[in-house]
């Protein structure tokens, strides 16, 4: 199984973060950010597989997303409106599982299995 997945959850709710809008991207050859896919996480915080049709290859990606959007629908302001996590895809990796524990005023992450 080939893929990039993530999952969010909120900490401070102690529940997954549904509805949170996420873009997949990778870099091209000349630095620029190429947008793979968008997605938005499910009632269970997922977006299972964002590479939608696109092969992974070796290089950098990074997955953003869009806090303030989720925040919003709580009536509070993040401090971190926006979370990018960048990652490397080696030649012979296959699969990354990314999850973000959030909250308002901070955030971690991890590669998850």
């Amino acid at each position: 199984m080939t893929g990039i997945s993530t999952h969010v959850l909120d900490l401070t709710r102690g529940k997954p973060a549904s509805h949170v809008p996420v873009r997949l991207e990778r870099q091209d050859a000349s630095g620029n950010w190429q947008l793979l896919n968008s997605a938005t996480t499910d009632a269970d915080g997922r977006c299972p597989q964002l590479l939608g049709g696109n092969e992974l290859q070796p290089g950098l990606y990074r997955l953003s997303f869009d806090t303030a959007s989720y925040f919003a629908g709580q009536g509070v302001e993040p401090l971190h409106p926006l979370v990018a996590v960048t990652f490397q895809v080696r030649s012979g990796e296959s699969r990354f599982h990314i999850p973000l524990l959030l909250t308002a005023n901070g955030y971690t992450t991890y590669r998850g299995s």
